[in-house]
């Protein structure tokens, strides 16, 4: 407590504020969908509301996973019960918190004929391994960086907040020993269940690696392959025997990324678009299905992909003050 009380008032007084701001942001997302439908708040059960991560560290000794996104404050804007704080009780059964979204995939992708892989590519990029086989079990975990670096990367040299179509990568050369160098890195050799996030793979770590000749372009293109790389190498490693593979998230808009990942691997690679459901809003549906399993008291999680010691139900329900 005293620790606490020593933190700068500036940083509690912006971190509040953010945690406030940002639950704004979400309502008015929720009041905007609201308006394009027929439905009204009272219609709906309630919000999945991950929030966005501030920390998450769950290999330290005291294990959390930080998301704002304030949820009172959240269901008294829109009215409607909130379900947040997805990560704790997984972290709190032995597990990482993360990923959360195969068993989604699990109930929604799965086929009972084909083998299919799910890329989801944020910030980190994460694999799904869905088996034909229902005696083999659905794995799940990392893979590495996604689109953190090269966002990071882009937006130190060009002030721009993501490489538009992998323009700044296309007109780079990659460079072999930098791109050795970083997948030499331990997190690739881990086996799964196993997570990560910015607080590791940041312009930190890559800058400890980078010989001062390169270009720009070249860094950036050293990273889009070393994003497609890991994920290939992750599904050749844990799931030789794949069908397809599937890709979502905002890596997807990345063309230079796509054709990457394709040209290693003779897979077929699509987005999930061709099951049916847009790349873009595939975590959203995740986490509504999460809360949808919080309301009915159904487990959420998968242990065989965090490493939680049982399956537990996920999430806080946050009441709304209905006034209408």
């Amino acid at each position: 407590m005293l620790k606490a009380r020593r933190i700068a008032d500036d940083q509690l007084n912006s971190l509040a504020t953010l945690d406030l701001q940002t639950a704004e942001i979400f309502a008015d997302a929720c009041s905007q969908l609201l308006d394009k439908s027929s439905y009204h708040s009272r219609d709906i059960i309630a919000v999945g509301n991950h929030g966005q991560t501030i920390r998450h560290r769950p290999d330290i000794e005291d294990p959390f996973s930080l998301q704002i996104g304030n949820a009172s404050r959240l269901a008294e804007l829109t009215g409607i019960d909130v379900i947040s704080d997805f990560r704790t009780a997984d972290i709190k059964a032995g597990g990482k918190g993360a990923p959360l979204s195969p068993a989604f995939y699990q109930a929604v992708f799965n086929h009972d004929n084909i083998s299919r892989v799910i890329v989801n590519i944020g910030g980190i990029a994460n694999i799904t391994i869905l088996p034909k086989d229902r005696n083999k079990q659905v794995i799940g975990f990392d893979c590495g960086p996604g689109n953190t670096l090269m966002d990071a990367w882009i937006s130190q040299h060009k002030q721009l907040h993501y490489d538009s179509d992998g323009e700044l990568a296309v007109s780079g050369k990659t460079d072999v020993t930098l791109l050795a160098r970083l997948l030499m890195d331990g997190f690739f050799k881990l086996a799964p269940p196993k997570s990560t996030g910015f607080e590791y793979f940041n312009l930190e770590w890559l800058i400890k690696h980078i010989d001062s000749k390169l270009s720009i372009a070249d860094v950036q293109s050293t990273l889009c392959d070393l994003t497609a790389t890991s994920i290939i190498r992750a599904i050749n490693q844990y799931a030789p025997y794949t069908d397809e593979i599937f890709i979502c998230g905002g890596g997807v808009h990345n063309k230079e990324l796509m054709h990457r990942i394709q040209a290693i691997t003779k897979c077929p690679v699509s987005t999930t678009e061709a099951l049916g459901v847009h790349p873009d809003w595939v975590e959203a549906m995740a986490f509504a299905w999460l809360a949808y399993q919080h309301i009915h008291q159904k487990c959420g999680n998968l242990p065989s992909v965090t490493g939680a010691s049982k399956s537990v139900v996920l999430g806080k329900n946050t009441l709304a003050n209905y006034t209408s």
